[in-house]
């Protein structure tokens, strides 16, 4: 079915499906997503009824669509900046370098366990290498560093800032008293109040890491990227926290690519499938070759240098489209632009390649009728020509014409020099004579005698004529 399978519709497959697995696995615990399978089916609907010929269901869901991808950016426009942030390659170079060489993880996570035993409920987050600065309402800002009495005052039942989480920011207490988005997953159980829906909700948005403690039950959680682990002792805490706040060490860094291939391979199955099943209904072929006639343009000639005939005008290409996102070449404006910077006097022959069309991706030349362009090329020259005034027409009766002047009475023009030899005259636009009533003065162009001849005397030309009576 696709007997041309390139080496770049296998590249577009992967870096296709590189994308979108990182979307998902981004993305994947978020209203975003849920959205997004919600489009796809409107999207599955509207292909559907639009081959099925449901004329009204396919308009209004079309209509409807491009409503609805102007609603997305303004709703998830959140969203969208952080997918951008994640995708650029120099957030590494330039972004924020989070730190914990100001915090004792240690006294950090003992801390948290005497809060957890005397069922002091509190909330925690990290930020690592993504910014959350969108994510965050209400803080106060204290800048201060981590201890376990400043950790234990701010959740002290009753204290202004207990009610919200804390962010520690490169090591640092940064702010308190913060408000956090919840999550809309349904999976959470019902048991979990506000606190664990906050924290799962900024662990969702974003790579931080956010610690629990429950006030109802007095244990401890760690949320990451949208999932609840429990932890149970002060010893595990330290461990989860060194291994994502601490800086990796060389041989931590050393992930080999098949543990990287192959880690959760049925999700990267099934995005590989999903995109392969669309790339081949986006690149169904189109049926036969199409034949389209391009006209022939030149560039590049030498400033000496004239183009005075060339041949053939245009040529017939075959072309072979290999995506239903490419328009019918027949709407396509297909140019055969050759390239004349080595031409030289004379006959030159000049081979039409497939590089001299400009063809959108997608499309490929399957074959062209002619491969050669004949042009004749003759030295430019400049010369001083007499201007001669046109008229039409006869005067009125009673009026003889006694003088007809151009000004200037001689312009300059370039062309090829076998055709300039042959001139000696240029004409200007007719002046009617029927129209004259009296000796007056009419502005007239200067025409060009020939398409290869330019006048370089842009401004009218000042006509006078001078009448008198028989």
């Amino acid at each position: 079915m696709f007997p041309y399978f390139r080496p770049q519709d296998i590249a577009d497959i992967l870096i296709m499906s590189f994308l979108v697995y990182q979307l998902y696995s981004w993305f994947k615990n978020t209203r975003a997503l849920q959205v997004v399978i919600g489009l796809g089916f409107l999207g599955l609907l509207y292909v559907i009824t639009k081959n099925l010929g449901l004329f009204m269901t396919s308009w209004i869901l079309q209509e409807l669509g491009t409503v609805l991808f102007i609603l997305l950016i303004v709703i998830f426009q959140a969203e969208i900046r952080q997918a951008l942030y994640r995708f650029s390659l120099l957030r590494n170079l330039f972004g924020r370098q989070g730190s914990a060489s100001q915090l004792d993880l240690m006294d950090f996570s003992s801390t948290i366990f005497t809060l957890a035993q005397e069922k002091t409920g509190a909330l925690i987050v990290f930020q690592r290498k993504e910014a959350l600065d969108d994510y965050l309402l209400h803080g106060v800002q204290l800048d201060s560093l981590p201890s376990s009495q400043l950790l234990m005052s701010i959740f002290n039942d009753g204290t202004p800032l207990h009610d919200g989480a804390v962010l520690i920011r490169d090591g640092r207490v940064a702010l308190a008293s913060c408000h956090l988005p919840l999550s809309t997953s349904s999976d959470i159980p019902q048991y979990y109040g506000t606190r664990h829906r906050a924290g799962l909700g900024i662990s969702e948005r974003s790579d931080a890491a956010v610690v629990i403690v429950s006030e109802e039950r007095g244990d401890v959680s760690l949320a990451l990227a949208g999932e609840l682990h429990k932890i149970k002792s002060p010893e595990q805490l330290h461990e989860w926290l060194h291994s994502l706040l601490a800086p990796p060490s060389q041989e931590a860094s050393k992930i080999s690519i098949k543990s990287r291939l192959f880690s959760n391979l049925w999700p990267k199955l099934a995005t590989l499938m999903l995109v392969l099943v669309c790339w081949m209904l986006i690149t169904a072929r189109q049926g036969g070759i199409l034949t389209v006639t391009a006209p022939i343009k030149f560039h590049n000639l030498p400033d000496n240098l004239a183009l005075t005939k060339s041949s053939p005008e245009e040529v017939e290409v075959q072309l072979k489209v290999f995506s239903n996102l490419v328009p019918s070449p027949k709407q396509m404006d297909i140019v055969a632009d050759l390239d004349l910077s080595k031409v030289k006097e004379g006959v030159n022959n000049l081979a039409i390649r497939n590089d001299d069309f400009k063809l959108p991706p997608g499309v490929v030349i399957a074959g062209l009728n002619r491969s050669v362009a004949k042009v004749i090329i003759d030295k430019k020259v400049r010369k001083q020509l007499v201007v001669k005034v046109k008229t039409v027409g006869r005067l009125p009766g009673g009026l003889r014409l006694r003088s007809l002047k151009a000004d200037p009475s001689t312009v300059m023009v370039e062309g090829a020099a076998h055709i300039l030899d042959q001139l000696e005259l240029l004409q200007t636009e007719d002046v009617d004579l029927s129209t004259v009533r009296q000796s007056t003065v009419v502005e007239r162009r200067v025409l060009s005698p020939a398409p290869q001849v330019r006048v370089l005397w842009d401004e009218p030309v000042k006509v006078r004529l001078v009448t008198a009576g028989r």
